[in-house]
């Protein structure tokens, strides 16, 4: 099971991420623009633009922020254009990470993402040499307080899920892709709002971290996340929860 979603599950629950929430209507502005410019603006037509919608509402984004991104992306409304950019790299314990940015400036973001990397023990990869660590999948993590265990289960299957993890104080649902939307819905119609739920990059495997590399790794994936041209980061480490309680105490 994924130490990351488990890392963010921990900060949902502590209130840390309402803490971030002008960071997370930056992210989701990009991301909407973008997805716009690449798709069209109806929702309806771009499903990548649906999801993004989706979680900006999760978000409490006020839908004149929602309309003015996609109108960005469009045209309709002028606006920085954005690039694109994933870079891979290795953390300590030899974690890899797939590091995804919507930038103005690509020699910028590459240099301070460097910089970053190299103060916490990590460094840029060559490109395809972490990549096919991952797959892309829908993941929805839902607190365990929230619903029994089976009923969640056969939701989750019935609607196209793939599985669902246990990760201690959470349930993962993974899904295809192109499931993901129904599997959310279908779990939501069971009166679940989600912990988090998106199109994530899943590891095929985990590198489990303690002591001074788990701490390294925590305080790295704080870093790289407080970037503003940083959309996603996605990780292979696997660590306990005390760990990540006493990151973030």
């Amino acid at each position: 099971m994924s130490g990351h979603s488990k890392w963010h599950t921990i900060k949902h629950k502590k209130g840390a991420a309402d803490a971030r929430r002008g960071k997370v209507f930056t992210r989701l502005i990009k991301e909407l623009t973008v997805a716009a410019r690449n798709g069209g603006g109806d929702p309806d037509m771009n499903p990548r633009l649906r999801t993004i919608v989706a979680e900006a509402k999760a978000n409490n984004m006020p839908r004149e922020n929602i309309e003015r991104a996609i109108r960005r992306g469009t045209g309709e409304e002028p606006g920085v254009t954005y690039d694109e950019v994933t870079y891979e790299a290795y953390g300590p314990g030899g974690v890899a990470l797939m590091i995804e940015t919507l930038t103005d400036n690509k020699n910028r973001t590459v240099g301070e993402i460097r910089h970053l990397l190299g103060k916490h023990a990590g460094n840029l990869a060559a490109e395809n040499s972490v990549a096919w660590m991952f797959s892309r999948k829908g993941e929805i993590i839902v607190e365990k307080g929230k619903i029994d265990e089976d009923k969640l289960l056969s939701a989750a299957l019935d609607a196209g899920a793939d599985d669902m993890n246990d990760d201690d104080s959470a349930w993962e649902v993974v899904s295809a892709p192109e499931q993901f939307e129904a599997v959310r819905d279908a779990i939501k119609a069971l009166g679940v709002e989600p912990a988090s739920a998106q199109i994530a990059m899943i590891p095929q495997n985990y590198v489990k971290l303690v002591g001074k590399e788990a701490q390294q790794m925590l305080r790295l994936m704080e870093a790289i996340e407080d970037h503003d041209d940083v959309q996603h980061v996605w990780a292979n480490f696997d660590v306990e929860e005390k760990e990540i309680e006493a990151s973030l105490a």
